[in-house]
């Protein structure tokens, strides 16, 4: 018996990663030494002390429940390391009720999107962004807008050109900076723009702040609820994945308006299980260690960055040193007239690179590619000698 594909999954581009899976195992049976600096999955091990809390946690035979339900018996010490971080971080305070922690954030965008949109409701995302923002929207049967990301913007999305019939319409609006894939960064400033905008049209500020932590030059990523009042109208996503080596682990938590995080937590309870107390601990540990584990980690990155930036600039790129993430967005060559897809084939095809074309994170991220930074430096070393010999 073939099952015929649900609706929703028939609205679902192909997913952009998988997609690259595909492209690489494809190339390797032709043969292709492949190079992937498409994906943004740290190399580097998850830091000892974080490991060593993990190993205490599963083999502490003193706690009767560390094989339970990680719902059911919740470690205390993850959402008071989340209270710890933010007020340490950003001083910002939190209340009990503002807090749930998550299985990272790709799970938790779509399991939020189920719980504050209806069929038929709008959701504003950016583009180039993240794919799982409209991915959540097509699983809650709600539609999309797309705010374009523009250079000539430095990238920030301009709340003045979003049409008023959408703003009207909208529930909820995605941010992410630092932003993947375009690398931008954003000042408190343009979060009080947010925030404002949020409440005169009483519309959700989502922000996801995955890459926060990684930053360089002494750039310190704000968070929105550093605005006053922005409680009131948005939450924040935070994943442990990128700056804490953690991306297997599954960690995060969301953060900020009591009722949208109250909401996300009933469609936890009714969809998953929590995750594994051992887990939560080791979560707790690295929160409270971040001002010890995180520098040693991005001065990985910034080497990398500087390195990969460099060896472009010299062969005829002219990009900035990105201030944040784990990535270095870069304007496709001349020669392939703006065209990322037919970029990042010729690439694959005759250097055995891979990159991740623009076009994947949306149309306005037609004339650009990413490069990720998560891989060892004689890896990116290669990668970047075989662009070279492309004469490109």
């Amino acid at each position: 018996m073939e099952m015929q594909m649900a609706e929703r999954l028939k609205k679902l581009p192909p997913y952009l990663f998988a997609d690259l899976r595909r492209k690489m195992n494809t190339a390797r049976e032709k043969g292709v030494k492949v190079i992937s600096l498409g994906i943004g999955d740290p190399d580097k091990p998850t830091p000892d002390p974080v490991v060593q809390e993990l190993c205490r946690a599963i083999n502490d035979t003193s706690d009767i429940h560390r094989q339970r339900y990680g719902c059911d018996v919740p470690v205390p010490d993850f959402p008071e390391a989340v209270k710890s971080f933010y007020k340490r971080r950003h001083d910002v305070d939190l209340d009990d009720d503002q807090i749930v922690t998550t299985m990272g954030s790709k799970d938790s965008i779509v399991k939020f999107c189920m719980g504050i949109m209806n069929p038929g409701d709008v959701g504003i995302a950016p583009v180039p962004g993240y794919p799982t923002y409209n991915i959540g929207h097509v699983f809650a049967s709600a539609v999309t807008y797309q705010v374009p990301l523009l250079k000539e913007n430095d990238f920030l999305v301009d709340f003045d050109a979003i049409p008023g019939e959408v703003k009207r319409l909208a529930k909820i609006m995605w941010l992410n900076y630092p932003n993947n894939p375009t690398t931008a960064v954003a000042d408190l400033d343009f979060f009080q723009k947010a925030v404002d905008f949020a409440r005169e049209n009483d519309i959700l500020i989502a922000h996801d702040n995955a890459y926060g932590e990684n930053t360089y030059e002494g750039y310190k990523a704000p968070s929105i609820l550093q605005v006053d009042g922005a409680d009131e109208v948005a939450v924040e996503f935070f994943s442990l994945s990128k700056a804490f080596n953690m991306t297997g682990w599954r960690a995060g938590f969301v953060i900020g308006n009591k009722s949208a995080v109250g909401l996300l937590r009933t469609v936890k309870e009714n969809i998953d299980n929590g995750s594994l107390r051992a887990i939560q601990f080791a979560a707790a540990k690295a929160l409270s260690l971040a001002e010890e584990i995180i520098p040693p980690i991005n001065e990985v990155y910034r080497k990398r960055r500087d390195m990969v930036v460099d060896v472009l600039n010299k062969n005829g790129w002219n990009i900035e040193k990105p201030k944040g993430t784990i990535y270095v967005w870069a304007p496709v060559p001349e020669k392939y007239k703006g065209l990322s897809g037919d970029f990042a084939t010729d690439l694959l095809e005759k250097t055995g690179v891979v990159v991740t074309p623009g076009l994947g994170y949306g149309q306005w991220g037609e004339g650009y590619f990413r490069i990720s930074l998560t891989y060892p430096d004689e890896v990116l070393e290669e990668a970047l000698s075989r662009i070279m010999d492309l004469n490109i």
